[in-house]
């Protein structure tokens, strides 16, 4: 059992997974990762064949293609050895083995040094274990938090930066649901891998097994769980690296401005640590900052099954929903609701607070950051017309639920308002980050403040390659930065510009640095490469300590002064299965069919498309065979139909809709923005439910054989976006002798 007194939820999950574990995997672990002793695990080729580590691979290398945030996937969290799943004891040791072969070989004559961290899922301190064990026994030392405690995605990241690391590895699936799990890796930058990174170490994982197919063994090295390259000293003389990261706040949002704000601030602001592991870290932040005694927290117990927070009965079996409080379900009466925001309970927990209570909600890794406020309900009619969701709370409470695209609009208002106020606006050129399938407002707002924006695919890397093309571009002396986009735009950016903001809708996001921020190696960055709720709820903290209205009113005020016109955003998500099916023959088998499903759906719109990137259709010819499958949506004023790195996007004069296939899982994501919400939601809930069969009038255009190669086709135009303006800056594995690491 995960802990001495589980819920009745979590019992539920547990003796799913006891019950569908057979005998034979409970008992035979292929190697004790409890003997923390130093060991060799001899990987033989009756190993591989009975495990079927070559179909295992297959998945994991599909994966590692066009993952957008680590190669995640289930695992058995009471036999992580089950190679059954997708994560699991023996798959993440030959991809740890294979990740520092790969550095091995690059820098064969350096200290390598790394960074391994973690959350609070289930047997995520067993894989940091391994990782760090395997990767000591090949002469890289890891730096692991003191006693192996909890630390953020970000802070792993900002670390790996600051520090001149030659990576680090970050056990997380974010906010996915209790079962999952993954390995975020991180390159020296601290920026997530992108595709061809991974494929490096996917390369070497396959060499390994063709040594075992050919030599029938391969000998795999532990070193002792407890040992002199396996560096928790470091970590604890650093605090966990805290200490740092504080000075880096006090230059960016935890400005002294920021900081009067909040501590001025006569009402008190909840955090909702969901899993409890922000709690170890930005508790620590905040009072070192001196604002600890405005916040209250809830949920700073670390929990694996995140305390029930998304979980639900369905249909008379367990069932999670993931920590996304957008996650919209329908009842028994076919009306809409958030279930995840059901789970939360705040209707008894926030019952003693005030009216204009705001609640700061971030996930276990605490990089997102969900906004929410208590409003009285006869406000319901005024919220609504904004475009604001609410939840009722009772007789007389709401709660309004922003949107990352909403609250991230006015953070950035907030941020911009207070550079032009201290005069520092006008010195730099000024652009945000932003994905394509984040809000329309947001292209608006900058149009209005005179700010570049810059497109890129969806997936936080993405917004950290972007950043770090413009840098190498600083660092040449470019005397006119230029930048291209997913869309195809270039985008000029003078010579030293700053970027007010990166995000995405998912709701992750980091502020630019004025004064460029500095590694103990002399490297430089423009922002850090991943998204931080800590920055979040600084930012969003001082903005609401700011006010003198409600946030859904302020928001209107925002988009009344910038002349906003796509007020509405919309997400529909379809889920091809049950992802907490306890069953994993019976999961496979319905993720395979919901990957069939996927696809089918994504090539309909994709093959569209790239026939039009490759000159084959018309516009003309896409809004016919739109018009002939969708006869309920008006097409007319469709404008373009583009590839965008991920999905399909169609830009409308007056809208934007955009199909994107999960890149870890059988799902489709149809977001959509614009002025007519109802109409969003028409055509996201009908082009992203759409089972992809193709009439008459589409194979008028294109031939069924076309649809074969899109996929690889697009794969192809996605690369040549990523390289082009590439950041070239070599990285040089520094001297640690006079540093922290020495």
């Amino acid at each position: 059992m995960s802990k001495e007194n589980p819920s009745q939820l979590e019992k539920l999950l547990l003796e799913g997974v006891e019950n569908n574990t057979p005998d034979e995997i409970k008992q035979n672990k292929i190697f004790n990762y409890n003997d923390k002793n130093k060991f060799t695990f001899t990987l033989t080729k009756e190993i591989v064949d009975k495990l079927e580590l070559e179909k295992w691979f297959e998945a994991y290398k599909k994966e590692a293609m066009v993952s957008t945030a680590g190669i995640r996937g289930p695992q058995n969290v009471l036999y992580p050895h089950d190679t059954r799943f997708p994560i699991n004891t023996i798959g993440i040791t030959l991809a740890t083995l294979a990740k520092a072969l790969v550095l091995k070989e690059k820098y064969p004559n350096d200290e390598l040094v790394k960074l391994v961290g973690c959350e609070v899922r289930y047997n995520s301190k067993i894989y940091l274990d391994i990782i760090a064990r395997i990767q000591s026994a090949l002469g890289i030392r890891t730096l692991v938090p003191k006693d192996r405690q909890t630390i953020p995605i970000w802070l792993a990241s900002f670390l790996a930066f600051k520090l001149d690391l030659v990576g680090g590895e970050y056990i997380t699936s974010s906010h996915g649901i209790s079962v999952k799990n993954a390995t975020k890796d991180l390159n020296n930058q601290g920026s997530q891998f992108l595709p061809d990174e991974s494929l490096e170490f996917v390369a070497k994982i396959e060499q390994i097994l063709e040594t075992v197919k050919q030599n029938g063994e391969y000998k795999i090295e532990f070193e002792a769980s407890q040992n002199e390259l396996i560096d928790e000293d470091t970590m604890a003389k650093l605090n966990n690296g805290i200490d740092l990261y504080v000075e880096y706040l006090k230059n960016g949002v935890a400005n002294q401005n920021n900081v009067e704000l909040i501590k001025k601030f006569n009402k008190k602001i909840i955090i909702d640590a969901v899993g409890g592991a922000a709690y170890n870290t930005l508790s620590k932040i905040l009072d070192k900052l001196g604002v600890a005694n405005n916040f209250v927290w809830l949920n700073t117990q670390e929990d694996p099954f995140f305390h029930s927070i998304g979980k639900d009965i369905k249909d008379g079996k367990f069932y999670d929903w993931s920590l996304d409080i957008t996650v919209v379900s329908k009842d028994k009466c076919h009306r809409e609701y958030f279930p995840v925001i059901e789970t939360l309970k705040y209707n008894e927990k926030l019952k003693d607070y005030p009216i204009g209570t705001v609640c700061l909600i971030t996930d276990p890794d605490h990089d997102r950051l969900s906004v929410v406020q208590l409003e009285d309900i006869k406000n319901f009619d005024k919220i609504k017309a904004v475009g604001v969701d609410t939840v009722k709370l009772d007789d007389n409470r709401l709660l309004c639920v922003f949107s990352a695209n909403q609250a991230f609009l006015m953070i950035m208002d907030f941020w911009t308002h207070l550079l032009k106020d201290n005069g520092a606006f006008d010195n730099h050129k000024r652009f945000i980050v932003k994905t394509t399938a984040s809000s329309k407002t947001w292209d608006e707002w900058a149009e209005n403040n005179g700010i570049e924006v810059i497109n890129t695919p969806v997936g936080f890397k993405e917004i950290a390659n972007a950043t770090k093309k413009i840098e190498y571009q600083i660092e040449k002396g470019e005397k006119d930065i230029k930048i291209v986009d997913i869309f195809g735009k270039t985008i000029s950016l003078g010579d030293s510009p700053r970027m007010i903001f990166g995000g995405e809708e998912s709701g992750g996001m980091i502020i630019g640095s004025e004064e460029l921020i500095k590694s103990l190696g002399n490297r430089y960055a423009l922002a850090m490469r991943e998204k931080s709720a800590t920055e979040a709820i600084i930012v969003t903290s001082a903005l609401v300590a700011s006010l003198d209205v409600f946030l859904w009113e302020h928001l209107s005020n925002v988009y009344t002064k910038n002349n906003i016109v796509a007020k509405f955003d919309v997400r529909e998500d379809i889920a091809y299965y049950n992802e907490s099916e306890p069953n994993i023959e019976k999961l496979k088998e319905a993720k395979l069919l919901g990957e069939g499903l996927r696809t089918k759906n994504d090539i309909f719109y994709l093959a569209l498309a790239i026939a039009k990137y490759e000159n084959k259709i018309t516009l003309e010819n896409i809004k016919e065979i739109l018009s002939s499958t969708f006869s309920n949506l008006d097409f007319s004023r469709l404008l373009d139909v583009k590839f965008v790195g991920d999905g399909t996007y169609f830009d409308f004069e007056d809208k934007f809709v955009e199909i994107r296939p999960s890149g870890t899982d059988a799902k489709t994501k149809a977001y959509a923005g614009g002025a007519n919400k109802n109409e969003l939601l028409d055509f996201a809930k009908t082009l992203g439910n759409y089972n992809g069969d193709l009439n008459e009038t589409y194979k008028k255009y294109i031939n069924e054989d076309y649809l074969i190669n899109v996929k690889e086709k697009s794969l192809e135009i996605y690369e040549k976006f990523a390289q082009t303006d590439e950041d070239k800056r070599e990285f040089k594995i520094p001297n640690y002798k006079n540093t922290f690491l020495k």
